[in-house]
């Protein structure tokens, strides 16, 4: 349990806590999200931003970071897990997912903080940093996903089927051939659509395919997300239409042109070198513009997941690292 070529051993989670603090907190729209506090209610506060989007929130998140340092603050997005209401796509953009994220900072009066993001959650992480820097100490991400169109195209048309052939004739099965040249849309008109038996297929199908890519060793718990009807639900519907809007961005390239903008934030990027869902070249071209502020660490025997302990060895260190700033 060594990284190759090295002699420190691997780090592993702090021990499961508990959350001290949980509330449902109202914020416009007709959407009320869950939010929830563990650790030290006078430590360094922490944002914990999830994946998917629509992946929602779970308890060993809170593992990521020291109790003893941390004051954690967890919440489901918008239609994800706990917050309603459930699944639903109206007023739900990035922006009023950044938007959320101040209300959350205000709420709790924090007046800066450290933050976390994985995947979906280093997308809204970045999105955050860049229209509010002087509220963050420090960003910690993981899996870069910068939703430009060639990094959709490469997970969801054509590129990393070419690795998981067997996996892609899954996804692509509820999908008619005369609309698979362009799955996402296709995908799209059944996750909104009124058939409830077709949308629930297709969100099985769809969660499925990531959950069987998103690490270098398949996980069969991961797989069985893909089968529990609310998790693959939520997941499918709030992923493609984030999606097919194109993250909601001005411009195909806005995080990685903005990136400048947050140069200054001490930042640490933790990349599996065979992420299948988000290729490395997002987390290259970031780490570019960022500077020397910027420290990217490449697990070279891991993909995507968290849960990999290359990465979530090197997610831990990070957290250690902006305990106490």
């Amino acid at each position: 349990n060594r990284r190759p070529n090295m002699s420190l051993p691997l780090r592993t989670l702090y021990p499961p806590i508990e959350a001290y603090h949980t509330e449902f907190l109202p914020v416009g729209d007709g959407h009320t999200l869950y939010v929830e506090q563990a650790g030290n209610p006078k430590g360094n506060p922490v944002i914990f931003l999830h994946g998917g989007p629509g992946g929602g929130c779970e308890p060993f998140y809170r593992q990521f970071f020291n109790p003893e340092k941390y004051r954690i603050i967890i919440f489901d997005q918008r239609g994800s897990g706990k917050s309603t209401p459930f699944a639903d796509l109206n007023a739900n953009t990035t922006w009023h997912l950044v938007a959320d994220v101040e209300t959350i900072r205000n709420h709790y009066g924090i007046s800066k903080w450290v933050v976390f993001g994985g995947s979906w959650g280093s997308t809204l992480a970045l999105s955050y940093a860049q229209e509010h820097p002087d509220r963050v100490k420090a960003l910690v991400l993981r899996g870069i996903f910068t939703l430009r169109r060639k990094e959709l195209i490469w997970f969801y048309q054509e590129g990393a089927n070419f690795i998981f052939p067997d996996a892609w004739e899954k996804y692509i099965a509820p999908i008619p051939e005369v609309e698979r040249g362009d799955l996402m849309s296709a995908y799209h008109r059944r996750l909104v659509g009124q058939d409830e038996k077709e949308k629930l297929k297709c969100a099985h199908a769809w969660t499925t395919w990531e959950m069987a890519t998103s690490r270098l060793f398949v996980d069969p718990a991961a797989l069985a997300k893909g089968e529990d009807d609310k998790f693959a639900l939520a997941f499918a519907r709030i992923e493609n239409h984030y999606f097919v809007n194109g993250g909601f961005f001005k411009e195909e390239d806005q995080l990685i042109n903005n990136a400048p903008k947050i140069a200054h934030i001490p930042t640490t990027i933790v990349q599996g070198r065979y992420d299948m869902v988000c290729p490395m070249i997002s987390a290259w071209d970031l780490h570019k513009k960022l500077g020397d502020k910027c420290q990217l660490e490449v697990v070279h025997d891991a993909g995507h997941s968290a849960k990999e302990p290359g990465i979530l060895s090197k997610l831990v260190e990070a957290t250690d690292k902006y305990a106490d700033l």
